[in-house]
């Protein structure tokens, strides 16, 4: 059993493809980030598995349980956080392994390829935190957000719409990420010093000093994240906006949200101050709730259909991952625009879309000549894809190339 140590020291040289007989066929232009080089050991279903990939969107089919999944949860702890299913990083090892897993991989950007690898050592003591590696040197999970952004849909995504407001606060937070890669680890203090000062409320330990500086941490990340947040929505209004109508409709969007309407308007060491002093006020309220009533973890997406002039939530299914699709695209435009194209991760994206919107789809996907992992389990949704996309067929954990 190899050691996952060795796993993560992703500077040692890589096999070319042409060493290990993969079939590549170069883009017409490769894109400006993109994966050519995937490595999983350990991972969910995978002893061990190897892509080599060109740059184009990547087609994974097979049957349901096959491990296509598990390739994009990979790819995901490629950034920031806890990756598509958000589990604790011990649940992903392998059942028979020895307990840890890594991920490696070759990234293509701009200024040259850079080799990343995360995971995890069997019998680690915690499952809060893994191992980050860049180009062979250790780092934060902080580190992937710089390299490039990602954004994802999942069919536990399908519902974004009408369930809490936790999944949306996620969603967006992760669009923020493309522009602001330090918005993921300004939400990471946030929250530390917020649970923090409810562990201190619950246990009646009303220490002024203590609670006016976690208080005073919240205040400072909170204000940064809901100015994060708006300028975010200001920028995706505006590209929804300048899209022409098609088969995704549009959508309006606004964010509901004391600090993020305050920003809007105020100064933001204004708001600041002011937030401070509220939950300072608020203490004893908070402590008989057992949590902060005020914050940006308390914010919601707040999304409408335009053309119906309906809340999404009150959409059709089919209607509500049209919007949502639409926002994604948007948002791809403008990181493009940008120069961060995202990687898109797109689990079962095709099995509930009409061919019309399947067809918009891929078109986009390769008119912004981006890399997109998609998954599905019937092949001839992806017909219209054609030469566009490297398609992979995966079988009980084996990965063969078929186009």
């Amino acid at each position: 059993m190899p050691r996952t140590g060795e796993l993560l020291a992703v500077d040692r040289q890589f096999e070319t493809p042409e060493e290990c007989g993969a079939v590549m066929t170069a883009p017409a232009a490769a894109p400006r980030v993109s994966l050519s080089r995937l490595v999983v050991t350990d991972f969910r279903s995978y002893a061990r598995a190897e892509l080599h990939l060109d740059g184009r969107p990547v087609v994974l089919t097979g049957e349901n349980g096959a491990g296509k999944t598990n390739l994009l949860e990979a790819v995901s702890l490629l950034s920031p956080g806890r990756g598509i299913r958000g589990v604790p990083y011990a649940e992903i090892a392998r059942d028979v392994g020895a307990g840890g897993w890594a991920v490696a991989a070759t990234l293509e950007t701009e200024d040259g390829a850079v080799r990343v690898g995360t995971g995890i050592e069997p019998g680690a003591e915690t499952s809060r935190s893994r191992q980050v590696r860049v180009d062979g040197e250790q780092a934060g999970p902080s580190a992937l957000a710089e390299l490039v952004s990602m954004v994802w849909l999942t069919p536990a995504m399908d519902r974004l719409f009408v369930e809490g407001a936790s999944e949306r606060r996620r969603f967006l937070d992760r669009l923020v990420m493309g522009f602001d890669p330090a918005h993921g680890t300004r939400a990471g203090a946030y929250e530390r010093a917020l649970r923090e000062r409810n562990r201190l409320l619950a246990d009646e330990v009303f220490d002024d000093a203590w609670l006016s500086g976690l208080e005073g941490q919240m205040a400072e990340h909170g204000v940064a994240i809901a100015a994060a947040r708006a300028e975010t929505l200001a920028r995706l209004r505006g590209a929804l906006d300048a899209a022409q109508e098609g088969p995704f409709p549009r959508a309006i969007v606004a964010i509901e949200g004391t600090l993020e309407e305050a920003v809007g308007n105020e100064a933001a060491v204004d708001v600041e101050d002011a937030f401070r002093a509220r939950l300072k006020e608020m203490r004893g309220r908070d402590a008989g709730a057992g949590r902060a009533l005020d914050g940006p973890h308390r914010s919601d997406l707040l999304v409408r259909h335009a053309a119906k002039d309906r809340e999404a939530r009150l959409c059709s299914t089919g209607e509500q991952k049209a919007l949502l699709i639409g926002m994604v695209l948007a948002n791809a435009r403008l990181l493009a625009a940008r120069g961060r194209p995202p990687l898109l991760l797109l689990d079962e994206i095709a099995a509930h879309l009409d061919e019309e919107r399947r067809a918009a789809l891929f078109d986009e996907i390769v008119g912004l000549n981006l890399q997109a992992f998609m998954t599905g389990t019937d092949p001839s949704l992806f017909q219209s894809l054609g030469g566009r996309a490297q398609s992979l067929a995966v079988t009980a954990g084996e990965i063969t190339q078929v186009g």
